[in-house]
C-alpha cells in the first residue's frame, strides 16, 4: 500500500477545496511577485504541501533543491515556489493567473492529490488539470505534470482511476509527465516526516534527485542548455 504522500495535510478535513491554510515555506498568492531575473530560465512550481516543503525550512523543500543544483550545474534558472498546502486542482486554477503572473518558461503542475483524499470525483480533478496545462500554454510557457497516486484502500476503481489521469492526460495534451512521482519516497520511511504523509528533508532531496534530468531536458530543449 502506498502512503498518501505529499497529498494530504493535517488541515485537509477543514478547509473548503482551494480555501487552506499554507502551510510552512508556501507561497501565498500576493500583490507582490518576486521579480525575476530577465535573463534566468523561469520556473514556477504550482502545487500543495509537497511543493511547499510541509514541516520543513524553505531551502530543505524539493523546488529550493532544485534550483541550487540546476544552478551548481550551469544553468541559469529563477524558481518561484507557489506551492501552498491543503491546495486542490480548484485552488491552482483559482490562482495560475497570479503563478503566471512573471511571465515563466515553465510551470510545473503538482496537484490533484488533495481532490482525491477529499474524493473529489476523478472526472473534475482531470478537467482542472486539463484546464491548468492549457492556460499555461497559451502564455508560451513549458509545462511538466507531476503524476500523484493514492493508497488502494480509498477504493481500487477510485485509485486506479486518479492514477489514470495523470498518463493521459500527458499523452492527450503532448505534455511531459514524471510518473509516480513520490511513490518511491512515500514507500520509503527513512525518507518520510514522522507525520508519515509528507517527506522529511532526505526525502525532499531523493524527489529534487529524480526530477532534476526532466527539467535539464527540457532547459536544454528550450535553448538554455
Amino acid at each position: 500500500m502506498l502512503l498518501a504522500v505529499g497529498c494530504r495535510d493535517s488541515t485537509d478535513a477543514q478547509p473548503a477545496p482551494g480555501h487552506a491554510e499554507p502551510g510552512p515555506g508556501a507561497t501565498q498568492p500576493s500583490s507582490a511577485y518576486p521579480t525575476p531575473r530577465t535573463d534566468a530560465f523561469r520556473i514556477v512550481f504550482l502545487g500543495d504541501s509537497l511543493s511547499a516543503g510541509l514541516g520543513l525550512a524553505a531551502d530543505e523543500a524539493f523546488p529550493a533543491i532544485v534550483e541550487h543544483t540546476l544552478r551548481d550545474e550551469g544553468y541559469d534558472v529563477d524558481v518561484l515556489n507557489a506551492g501552498v498546502s491543503g491546495d486542490t486542482s480548484a485552488g491552482g486554477l483559482s490562482r495560475l493567473d497570479w503563478a503566471l503572473r512573471g511571465q515563466p518558461d515553465l510551470v510545473v503542475i503538482e496537484l490533484g492529490g488533495n481532490d482525491a483524499l477529499r474524493g473529489q470525483p476523478v472526472a473534475n480533478i482531470e478537467a482542472n488539470l486539463r484546464a491548468i496545462v492549457e492556460r499555461v500554454r497559451e502564455t508560451g510557457a513549458e509545462v511538466l505534470l507531476l503524476g500523484m497516486d493514492i493508497p488502494t484502500n480509498y477504493g481500487r476503481d477510485y485509485a486506479g482511476g486518479f492514477a489514470a489521469l495523470y498518463p493521459r492526460i500527458a499523452e492527450d495534451l503532448d505534455v511531459p509527465l514524471v510518473p509516480e512521482f513520490v511513490r518511491e519516497v512515500g514507500s520509503h520511511r527513512g525518507l518520510m516526516q514522522l507525520d508519515g504523509l509528507h517527506p522529511s528533508a532526505r526525502g525532499h532531496r531523493r524527489l529534487a534527485e529524480s526530477l532534476v534530468p526532466y527539467l535539464k531536458a527540457i532547459i536544454i530543449a528550450a535553448g538554455h542548455g
